[in-house]
């Protein structure tokens, strides 16, 4: 292996939206031209919160889906190594060898388990929810990734996997690169809803793949200023997401600007804002649909990616826990029991 690698991916639970582009997409597509990249369908990921027979059965669909927003957001397929975690039982050697290396207290502290928990309506942590991190380095150490890009949620799942690399090293000697974390340095993008962080578990995201009429709509029903009752009363633009996605999204620095001076002044409605906005958000999402189009009308082209990339994956995976074993000594362990075994058959046959 020469050339340094990437690890990114998510959870086959939807359609990737806004949310996800801006806090870690962006940052993969600028990315992929610069590693040899992974991106991971975690599918086994998906059951620490959504473990149902609908839920595992939609996982198909979501998997084609994520491929497709994630080549239509820019990534090149030659560029690419795309694959399903479920596919390659060896990950759970790994994960299983990892456990030993961290403590429960250790993940107890990571402090977005208890968030995903309450999103998914769990009043208590699974064990698999809790040992997400564990497994994600698995998924991490398992191809050897110098970088992972992620977002402000994923930061600190990371570092464990940083600790598990540092630990398995020292005790078993240099078999895994230490992961560098890339973080997006764009701020968490709020819901629709203006309540929270955009998430499809709460309904309140614009999807990559919305069309501009979905786009548009959800955009003119956005959480705005609560306390402006008229065009003409002077408006809030601190902490109101109609403006906050202005920013991120509207090239139009010009007219954001005077947008935000007008609306401090009561001179401009919702509505306009609202709608220079969906304008702003479609011409974003543009390049993005007629991209998505074209590799949909290659008919059964995601497929072949997913498969080549997970039979790819999964030769790349089978050799370094072949080299881990190694390190621990545990392929010596069967190893010499079985010579003994042999040396003990052949006595007896002799005899």
């Amino acid at each position: 292996m020469t050339a340094q690698r990437m690890l990114t991916g998510d959870r086959p639970t939807g359609k990737l939206h806004l949310g996800h582009y801006v806090g870690s997409i962006a940052n993969r597509v600028k990315l992929h031209h610069q590693y040899e990249s992974f991106f991971i369908i975690a599918d086994l990921h998906m059951l620490t919160t959504k473990n149902t027979r609908e839920d595992i059965a939609a996982a198909t669909q979501n998997a084609r889906d994520m491929v497709l927003d994630a080549l239509a957001a820019g990534i090149e397929p030659e560029r690419a190594t795309f694959y399903l975690q479920s596919a390659i039982q060896e990950v759970g050697d790994l994960n299983t060898l990892f456990q030993n290396l961290v403590t429960v207290p250790r993940l107890e502290r990571v402090p977005s388990l208890k968030d995903m928990a309450r999103d998914a309506g769990k009043d208590e942590m699974p064990y698999g929810l809790l040992g997400y991190p564990v497994l994600q380095a698995a998924d991490i150490l398992c191809v050897k990734a110098h970088v992972v890009p992620v977002g402000k949620d994923n930061a600190a799942h990371v570092e464990v996997t940083r600790e598990i690399a540092r630990r398995f090293n020292y005790l078993y000697g240099d078999v895994f690169p230490v992961p560098e974390l890339v973080q997006a340095e764009t701020p968490t993008l709020v819901g629709t809803d203006g309540q929270a962080k955009m998430s499809k578990s709460l309904g309140n995201t614009i999807a990559l793949s919305d069309e501009p009429g979905v786009v548009r709509k959800k955009v003119m029903g956005m959480y705005t200023d609560p306390n402006r009752i008229r065009a003409d009363v002077p408006g809030t633009v601190e902490g109101n997401p109609v403006f906050a996605y202005h920013d991120v999204f509207n090239p139009n620095k010009a007219e954001v600007e005077d947008l935000k001076t007008r609306y401090r002044a009561g001179k401009v409605g919702d509505v306009e804002v609202k709608e220079k906005l969906a304008n702003a958000l479609n011409a974003f999402l543009d390049p993005m649909r007629e991209r998505r189009a074209r590799y949909e009308n290659d008919k059964g082209r995601v497929d072949e990616l997913i498969v080549d990339g997970t039979e790819r994956t999964r030769r790349e995976v089978q050799q370094t826990v072949f080299e881990v074993r190694k390190a621990m000594g545990l392929t010596g362990v069967y190893t010499q029991i079985r010579r003994k075994a042999e040396r003990s058959r052949s006595a007896s046959a002799t005899a």
